[in-house]
């Protein structure tokens, strides 16, 4: 089985989320920049689905989270926080979001993720 042919290619395509939920994190380890990737726009049919996916790894996703808040992409940044952001325990991600919360960049103003970070460190988010 090729890893890569899991990977949702279109918006929609959810045919092999069934496939992915029942790979360990080591086996699904390569391909998780790739699934982040679908994590970009809440308006994705794909989103949960693979939100779903990655869940049950969160405490291991760090490094990867990591890589999305050093972008430009505020969006993607606040799609983060708020699937993966309001549960962690995990000390790195943490002060990424306090970070955030106190020192934000434009684009984490401009998209609000500063307010989202600011709402898990008080624990004030919907």
């Amino acid at each position: 089985m090729n890893l890569q042919d899991l990977v949702p290619k279109e918006k929609g395509n959810d045919s092999n989320i069934r496939k992915l939920k029942k790979l360990s994190f080591e086996e699904i380890q390569p391909i998780i920049p790739d699934l982040l990737e679908w994590l970009q726009d809440i308006n994705w049919p794909i989103l949960n689905d693979v939100a779903d996916v990655l869940e049950p790894f969160s405490d291991k996703l760090t490094p990867y989270l990591m890589e999305i808040f050093k972008t430009n992409d505020g969006m993607w940044k606040y799609w983060i926080l708020t699937i993966f952001g309001r549960e962690t325990k995990d000390e790195v991600f943490l002060k990424e979001i306090n970070r955030i919360a106190t020192i934000p960049t434009r684009d984490e103003i401009d998209c609000e993720v500063d307010m989202e970070a600011q709402a898990i460190l008080n624990r004030d988010y919907k």
